[in-house]
């Protein structure tokens, strides 16, 4: 048993040294694993035993065994990367954005108009929106010329923002299960669920990135800062989808190397592994809201990609590809999800620390004589924003943040209007820190299933999601004021 101690300012440390490495070096792993050294040095020099600076014992082995690294691994990465070395050996991607982008899209504004509203589809949440999202749209955008950069921000500004908004997820039941009896306006589940619902629309961060993804898709946003421009100016006129100093965390592949000869590719190919994928995941839902099912039977999602994986190499075989061959393109796709495991199994391990030392915790503390009711909703996005860019996780930042913040805005201010105008603050806030942190799983997912060096996608959707933040944070706040 560790012993526990009281956070303070280097409860900051571990997560500061890894963001500062990852803006400095633009080397995540270095950066993460950095940051989990660190973290066993805090935990030594504060409790005096050296069993807890053994950072394999308690933070890494933890990680890699812990159930959110397995399904990343086993469902997402390998199921996915099976599905991935699939596509390259039929030519099932290639050939779907072929056909889609004769008959659709047939421009840059065209194919993130199409990237924005396949987020839409896929709004099970940050990591499944993410993965889904990049890998059906990325053959489309990439024969328009449409850069990584622009790529990896509709799609990672697609995700979790819409997964706040779209109430068919998994999200409502675990908010629903943390806010749940902390104030007397939510004393059950189904008050809690239509608490969330009604918080909706104070979700304003949530809502300004729906609309400002839209506007950049269609090529209507005024301002979309100087590094995303030269990115896209790049991109438009030289062809080259990624920076000079770009280092994507997926190689792409050349359709001519890696297709089986004689195997005439199909548009089924693509279709049918992402019609299973979305029906699995979607139907369940909807069913479990009809209450025609259980809500505990309605995440199919871990069945949903291993059943992809199946019938994309089942599918294969039926049309007449060899045994060895699909073989070969499952090992392949796993493979390539090698460096994507390392890194999220690293993100995992600083989320063990950050939680460890106290990180969210000693950033409550730190704000807590900070109160007045017009400045609170404000004050909850800006410290949601901070802890979820610091420990990388959406889920743990509302975990210690709505059972605090909940009871302190219903002190201030009883009056239900202005408890969810709260609520919705920190769902915001939440997601802007969760989608912009380079040590978090959605960002990182997002930059790798879309081909883009995950630095330049962090610096480029920054500006942009600060923007969305500081608007947020006015409405708000405004809302608060005519209360």
């Amino acid at each position: 048993m560790f012993n526990s101690i009281t956070p303070g300012w280097y409860s900051l440390l571990p997560p500061l040294v890894a963001l500062i490495f990852s803006f400095t070096t633009r080397q995540v792993i270095l950066a993460l694993f950095s940051g989990i050294v660190t973290g066993g040095v805090v935990l030594f020099f504060q409790t005096g035993n050296l069993l807890q600076a053994s950072i394999v014992e308690n933070f890494l082995l933890p990680a890699l065994g812990s159930r959110t690294f397995a399904i990343i691994l086993l469902v997402y990465l390998w199921s996915l990367g099976s599905i991935i070395g699939m596509w390259e050996k039929t030519g099932g991607a290639h050939h779907f954005a072929q056909v889609l982008g004769t008959k659709f899209a047939r421009g840059p504004r065209a194919s993130l108009l199409f990237t924005w509203l396949v987020g839409l589809i896929f709004h099970q949440g940050g990591t499944v929106s993410t993965v889904l999202a990049g890998t059906t749209v990325k053959p489309v955008t990439d024969q328009h010329r449409v850069s990584h950069e622009e790529l990896a921000y509709v799609v990672d500004s697609t995700a979790s923002p819409v997964a706040t908004l779209i109430p068919l997820n998994a999200w409502p039941l675990y908010v629903g299960g943390l806010v749940v009896g902390t104030i007397p306006l939510i004393p059950d589940n189904i008050t809690a669920y239509t608490f969330y619902l009604s918080a909706i629309r104070y979700n304003f961060y949530a809502l300004f990135t729906l609309l400002f993804t839209l506007l950049f898709s269609l090529g209507l946003l005024p301002w979309v800062g100087k590094k995303m421009y030269r990115a896209r100016h790049r991109a438009r006129t030289t062809g080259n989808l990624d920076g000079p100093d770009a280092a994507p965390l997926l190689t792409p592949s050349n359709p001519q190397t890696t297709q089986v000869a004689n195997y005439p590719p199909s548009i089924w190919d693509f279709i049918v592994p992402i019609g299973l994928l979305l029906g699995m995941t979607v139907i369940p839902f909807i069913l479990w809201k009809w209450d025609m099912i259980r809500a505990e039977n309605a995440n199919w999602i871990n069945a949903a990609f291993l059943s992809a994986a199946v019938s994309s190499m089942l599918l294969a075989f039926i049309r007449g590809m060899p045994l060895s061959e699909i073989l070969d393109g499952f090992s392949r796709g796993c493979k390539s999800m090698t460096l994507g495991a390392i890194i999220i199994g690293l993100a995992v391990a600083l989320g063990i620390v950050t939680n460890r030392v106290g990180t969210a915790d000693y950033l409550m503390l730190m704000t807590q004589d900070m109160l007045s009711p017009i400045a609170l909703p404000g004050l909850l996005t800006l410290l949601c924003m901070i802890v979820a860019f610091a420990t990388g996780t959406s889920l743990g930042t509302y975990a210690v943040v709505f059972p605090i913040a909940l009871p302190l805005a219903y002190s201030l201010n009883a009056d239900p209007q202005f408890v969810l105008v709260c609520f919705g603050a920190v769902m915001g806030g939440t997601v802007f820190g969760d989608q912009c942190s380079p040590i978090s799983d959605t960002t990182i997912l997002s930059s790798m299933f879309t081909g883009c060096d995950l630095m330049d996608h962090v610096r480029t959707q920054l500006p942009l999601a600060l923007m969305t933040a500081l608007l947020g944070t006015i409405c708000s706040t405004l809302v608060v004021y005519f209360l």
